[in-house]
């Protein structure tokens, strides 16, 4: 009998030591889940681009011309663009566009761009704020007449929403700006379009 109740106190002391120490254990594990899993929020939610990370455009404009007095209409865009971060506000990229606006004779005023851009992107949590000025060159037809290169000059601001790390939507306003020159000045032109952009950016 003395052995058996030594045998019961002995289990009896390591069940209370589980009971005692289990619950310590399972609160630092919680602790350690809980910093990582805050830690991690914190990194997504600020989402620093650092040197050298890149991402990929791809957008969908409408397009109106701002100085045409009605002779041309709505027309359309797309868009694919490659972009690399400088720092975590800076970046550089190369987008190139299509695009084309239908005219009151239904003929059809079609653009090719090529831009080089410089953005300047300040970040509040999850969104993205990204400012773009571009220059680049442009090839122009209407009818059967075909103006290249043109200078072409683009402003552009948005907001995205970081989906995920890998994934960012949003929308951006953008004005282009298109003159051609000629040898004779007289005929010179230029033309003024206003587009609004929905886009997605997947980043790497």
């Amino acid at each position: 009998m003395m052995c058996i109740s030594n045998h019961v106190k002995k289990i009896a002391a390591i069940v209370f030591a589980a009971f005692l120490f289990c619950p310590i254990a399972f609160s630092q594990s919680d602790d350690i889940d809980g910093n990582e899993n805050e830690q991690q929020s914190s990194i997504f939610s600020k989402n620093n681009n650092v040197k050298g990370d890149q991402f990929i455009k791809i957008g969908l404009m409408v397009t109106k011309p701002l100085n045409f007095d009605d002779k041309m209409t709505l027309g359309g865009s797309g868009e694919l663009g490659y972009h690399r971060f400088l720092n975590p506000l800076f970046a550089w990229g190369i987008d190139i566009a299509f695009g084309y606006n239908p005219t009151i004779g239904e003929n059809i005023f079609t653009f090719v761009p090529l831009f080089f851009d410089f953005t300047f992107q300040p970040v509040i949590s999850n969104f993205e704020f990204p400012i773009t000025a571009s220059v680049g060159g442009a090839m122009e037809s209407y009818l059967n007449r075909t103006y290249f290169p043109g200078l072409v000059l683009r402003g552009a601001a948005g907001v995205y929403y970081r989906y995920s790390p890998s994934w960012s939507f949003g929308l951006e306003a953008q004005t282009i700006f298109m003159p051609q020159w000629y040898k004779d000045s007289s005929k010179n032109d230029y033309g003024v379009f206003g587009s609004i952009e929905i886009a997605a950016r997947y980043h790497f």
